[in-house]
């Protein structure tokens, strides 16, 4: 098999990058707590504490995969007051509804 005539396999593509691209945000949004979450954003905005009745998981675990989250543009943060609360960029209502549509 010739290799070459895939483009997505050439390193002078730039579809290159955009396949390491898809490898981290497989592997971010693959991760089962990080599903869960993406399930509760769902379903709209929330903050750490809500999410957190959801889950079983620390309130520092929850923003560790929240940040994970919020690195790769899934979601974003407003402040408002003393908390923070989450929510799914167009991206991340994408990705989430091509995730979920797979079940």
């Amino acid at each position: 098999m010739n290799m070459s005539s895939y483009s997505c396999c050439s390193s002078s593509s730039g579809e290159l990058k955009q396949v390491a691209l898809l490898s981290l945000l497989l592997k971010i949004v693959s991760e089962e707590s990080r599903l869960k979450i993406l399930c509760i954003l769902r379903q709209g905005e929330h903050c750490v504490c809500e999410i957190m009745e959801h889950v079983d998981l620390s309130q520092s675990l929850i923003s560790h995969h929240l940040h994970d989250l919020k690195e790769i543009d899934v979601i974003y943060d407003e402040k408002r007051g003393l908390r923070v609360y989450y929510s799914l960029t167009d991206k991340g209502k994408h990705i989430v509804n091509l995730l979920f549509r797979i079940i």
